[in-house]
């Protein structure tokens, strides 16, 4: 009998590292801005919101537990009235570096425009090719951007089908007329500009160096820290060939929210001649971030 429960206890624990869903995300909703109304409502929707990402599988690649991908989506909420309500979205994904404890973002990114429609206890639903709202569509497409970025990060241009999925979501809901954020030429930086800014012509340079900055940079720091360091300086010049082809690519901004300041922490081990070739490469992309590549001058 003692046996058997042993077995039984491996072959659970065999089924959840091998079965595992892809997400571990941590889903805060803060209501501080809108007063007098019933908070229970943020409290549901975050659980709603938890379980939605968390327990759902969204790939067919086998995940073990920790290798789940940790991310933070924070609701901003600024306004609400009676079911409608608008605010802002913050999203954060992070991947651990091989064989190290240190953990690289992924993404760190900020939605300005998040207006959807939700009544409590109502199920958040998902159905591939079908989207009937519009707070699970903005959570489904940053999931898929999410997943298209880390496999983007293990293999040169795997996440190609998380962003083709993205894509399909972007195009479902331009066809909601009511609905914000999804439509090209609003901005360049809203859902149709990230999408577009990963999967268009100019964004294969972009994802290379996202390979080579993490999988053969990042992941070989560990055993060799200079060879690892020296892979990410080679592989950074594509952001200038990205700002060349197309000067306003949101991705030129994803870039430096979630990395800017890890480049140089990266840097700080380089030789001055590098980190002279590094501030002028970086500033003349990011000219307005002199506050934080001045490290890169001393």
């Amino acid at each position: 009998m003692q046996k058997r429960v042993i077995y039984l206890l491996l072959v659970l624990c065999v089924s959840l590292q091998v079965d595992a869903q892809e997400m571990n995300a941590r889903v805060t909703i803060n209501s501080s801005q809108v007063q007098g109304t019933n908070k229970q409502v943020f409290t549901t929707l975050q659980n709603a919101l938890t379980e939605f990402i968390n327990n759902r599988k969204w790939t067919d690649a086998t995940f073990s537990v920790n290798e789940r991908i940790e991310s933070t989506f924070t609701i901003n909420i600024s306004e609400q009235q009676d079911n409608a309500f608008k605010g802002t979205l913050q999203i954060q994904a992070r991947r651990p570096a091989y064989n190290s404890g240190y953990s690289t973002n992924l993404l760190n990114f900020q939605d300005r425009q998040i207006d959807f429609d939700y009544i409590e206890f109502e199920p958040l639903e998902y159905t591939e090719n079908v989207l009937n709202n519009n707070l699970t569509a903005v959570i489904v497409f940053y999931v898929y951007v999410i997943l298209g970025l880390d496999f983007d990060s293990f293999s040169p241009l795997g996440g190609a089908a998380f962003f083709q999925t993205a894509q399909q979501v972007v195009t479902l809901a331009q066809a909601q007329s009511n609905w914000v954020g999804w439509k090209a030429f609003e901005s360049n930086s809203n859902r149709h500009g990230v999408i577009t800014a990963l999967t268009d012509n100019t964004s294969e340079a972009f994802r290379n160096m996202w390979y080579q900055y993490h999988r053969r940079g990042l992941d070989e720091m560990a055993a060799n820290p200079d060879r690892g360091r020296t892979t990410i300086i080679e592989a950074l010049p594509a952001l200038k060939e990205v700002k060349s082809a197309r000067p306003t690519s949101v991705v030129l901004q994803m870039f430096a929210d979630a990395k800017l300041t890890e480049v140089v922490a990266i840097y700080s081990k380089a030789t001055n001649q590098e980190k002279k070739e590094g501030y002028d490469l970086l500033s003349d992309i990011y000219p307005t971030q002199g506050t934080v590549l001045e490290a890169l001058k001393k």
